[in-house]
């Protein structure tokens, strides 16, 4: 209590405490003072002076690539036809025909055949799906089933005869397909399904049974109303001589009709059930699958990496069932790759609406004065600026990915395919759960606004949450970067060969797991700490102490607990290990799109220093960074951020959407409150 407050008066705050709540509510207002100012300039008179020139034509073209007119062809067959646009409402069951007039009419109509591109040309096919997804997710995913996973499991898993009989039925979507994988008790766990793919010489055929509720194929898009075919994983079993009877060889895919392609009527011994409303994606039909001794043709079996011939002998060009299993999902990555480009997409449209309202909208001020932009707000810059930066560098970083997949398509390289599988897991993983987060935080951002359905949030939302657990849970992708990091280090130091992503493992592990600087550890300079190499030297350090701590962990407690055991023990390291890893794959790739560019630099600064201080206890642990260059960093980090709130503008409108893209009435500038209010009646 103040000296001069009475007993009477103690419950009222004194000046001192109502000055310091002023204070404190006014950094939301006013953020702190830039670097390298005048101190008579404030931060918004600073940033304002320094506002960088952005030329958004040559950013989008830049952005968009070689592949912007078939999107735009896309956009534009869809702002034709309205009959053809999602309204807000709309039932389960008209929603799922809607989608497939999407789909029908895009292809036969809008002469959009995108099969041929998933193998000759995936960075194309990958262009027109993040178009597609754009219009409707459920329709993106629709896509996807269709030419990705059931039409790419008979191009990347089948054989010559396969393609010329499928091929153009796919492709005009007259053969409308599953892809039949996960069970009810099996999802992340692909080697344990129980589904059983018999051979029985005597009518050189398959019969699949499922032999009990926990076979039952679970989630199976376009199953319950409108496929024609799926591809069926199912453990491929041989009849033997020995007292065993019988020899498992491992889950295969099988091409399995479904419906009557006359009476769309199910064929016998296929019993379908619908999955039923879902949290989102209710265009998307996922139905259930059980099969009671259905018979195939032998040639349906996709035989790409094994084949049984017309006596009942096994061939395969890989050993072990293990090899063989891991070259089928390696030819499926393409989903992973697919999702997290997609993903990317669908964050772009979220910021976009997001930012957009956020420089539209006024709410308080200054004494006297007009309302401010509550983009201004401190508090609104640190929710959406770092997540515009972070929009760019996942947009760098998937189209490496996706630059990447396409190179092994081509050149089957058994590293490439390694590093493939590994990246795709990780960027799928860590962009797709990103955007989740962000799709809540831009719906916050817009306030009550944000919860109209019609300005998209809550579909958006509900639509993508699901892109963190199909083609592969993100904990399990995690995992699988992780155990890939580990395999690296240990043969880094028996002098093996690590793969393209990993180099740095090789060229600077020795650097980075030395005692930091105490220098450098004090540098807090401008100049430095925009220093790509300062920054991605940062990201590298930090994940080459986790990868050697996880590595010493594991060692000490294998002893005691066996390899499961210890690899659960240290579960939580080493998922903070992968994203870690993914987080540098992601900064070195933005920084080498910048070329010299100030806008982008700005963004990337931005990006790699927030990460650096949400991570901040990491490098003070270590002293990596000592506690003047911390503040020094979050200063700077506060200062990019409001440089990027005076031309996020310029940068949203370098993603180029359309209108009819975002359909958000708040994010249509002047024009926003004149249709908002129509919607309600006035």
């Amino acid at each position: 209590m103040e000296p001069s407050q009475t007993v009477e008066d103690k419950s009222q705050p004194s000046v001192a405490t109502v000055t310091r709540r002023i204070q404190r509510l006014s950094l939301h207002l006013i953020p702190l003072p830039p670097l390298q100012c005048s101190p008579q300039l404030d931060m918004l008179t600073c940033a304002k002076a320094n506002k960088q020139e952005v030329d958004v034509a040559s950013l989008s073209s830049y952005m968009r690539g070689k592949h912007r007119e078939i999107q735009e062809k896309i956009f534009y067959f869809f702002n034709s036809r309205p009959d053809l646009q999602t309204p807000t409402e709309i039932s389960m069951k008209e929603h799922r025909e809607l989608c497939l007039r999407q789909l029908l009419g895009l292809v036969r109509e809008g002469k959009i055949k995108p099969f041929r591109y998933v193998v000759e040309d995936p960075a194309k096919y990958f262009a027109i799906s993040e178009a597609v997804g754009s219009i409707d997710i459920s329709l993106g995913i629709k896509f996807g089933v269709q030419y990705s996973l059931w039409g790419g499991s008979v191009l990347n898993l089948g054989t010559k005869k396969h393609r010329d009989k499928y091929f153009d039925g796919i492709d005009n979507l007259d053969y409308l397909g599953c892809f039949a994988m996960t069970e009810l008790h099996h999802g992340s766990n692909v080697q344990g399904l129980q589904t059983v793919a018999t051979f029985d010489p005597i009518t050189d055929e398959f019969i699949i049974d499922t032999p009990n509720d926990g076979a039952i194929k679970w989630w199976i898009g376009n199953a319950a109303v409108h496929g024609k075919f799926a591809t069926v994983f199912a453990r491929l079993v041989l009849p033997t001589h020995d007292s065993k009877g019988v020899s498992d060889m491992g889950v295969h895919a099988f091409i399995v009709p479904i419906r009557d392609l006359k009476t769309h009527q199910p064929l016998p011994g296929i019993e379908i059930n619908d999955c039923g409303h879902k949290i989102g994606l209710n265009g998307v039909d996922n139905g259930a699958l059980r099969f009671r001794s259905v018979r195939i043709p032998r040639d349906n079996l996709l035989n790409r990496f094994g084949d049984v011939t017309r006596d009942g002998k096994y061939t395969s060009s890989l050993p072990t069932i293990n090899k063989r299993f891991a070259a089928t999902l390696g030819e499926l990555v393409g989903g992973r790759v697919g999702l997290a480009h997609s993903s990317v997409g669908i964050l772009k449209i979220a910021v976009t609406i997001a930012v957009r309202y956020s420089l539209l909208r006024q709410q308080f001020g200054p004494p006297k004065q007009p309302e401010v932009s509550i983009l201004d707000y401190q508090s609104q810059q640190h929710k959406l600026m770092p997540m515009l930066a972070s929009t760019y560098a996942f947009h760098f970083a998937t189209q490496y990915l996706v630059e990447k997949y396409s190179e092994m398509k081509k050149t089957h390289d058994e590293q490439l395919v390694g590093d493939v599988h590994a990246l795709s897991a990780g960027l799928k993983s860590y962009v797709t759960s990103f955007t989740a987060k962000s799709l809540s935080t831009c719906r916050e951002a817009c306030g009550g606004h944000g919860y109209a359905a019609v300005n998209r949030f809550g579909t958006l939302r509900n639509d993508h949450d699901i892109f963190q657990t199909f083609e592969g849970d993100n904990t399990v992708l995690l995992q699988q970067v992780a155990a890939d990091l580990l395999k690296q280090y240990k043969d880094k130091f028996q002098g093996g060969a690590l793969s393209v992503t990993w180099n740095y493992l090789r060229e600077s592990m020795n650097t980075y797991l030395s005692q930091p600087n105490p220098v450098t550890a004090r540098w807090e300079s401008e100049d430095h700490l925009r220093d790509p190499k300062f920054q991605l030297d940062a990201f590298r350090y930090r994940t080459s102490r986790l990868l050697q701590s996880v590595a010493a962990r594991l060692q000490k407690h294998t002893k005691t607990l066996g390899s499961f055991g210890a690899w659960n023990r240290c579960l939580n390291h080493l998922l903070t290990l992968a994203e870690s890893h993914i987080e540098s794959v992601i900064l070195a790739k933005f920084i080498e799109a910048v070329q010299n560019q100030a806008a982008l630099k700005l963004l990337c600064d931005l990006y790699a220093l927030d990460r650096i201080w949400k991570d901040i206890g990491t490098y003070r642990n270590v002293d990596y960074v000592a506690p003047n260059k911390a503040k020094a960093i979050n200063k700077l980090t506060q200062y990019l951020s409001f440089q990027v709130r005076n031309i996020a503008g310029e940068f949203i409108d370098a993603f180029d959407l359309p209108p009819y893209i975002l359909r958000a009435p708040i994010a249509m500038q002047s024009e926003a409150y004149s249709q908002y209010t129509q919607l309600v009646g006035f």
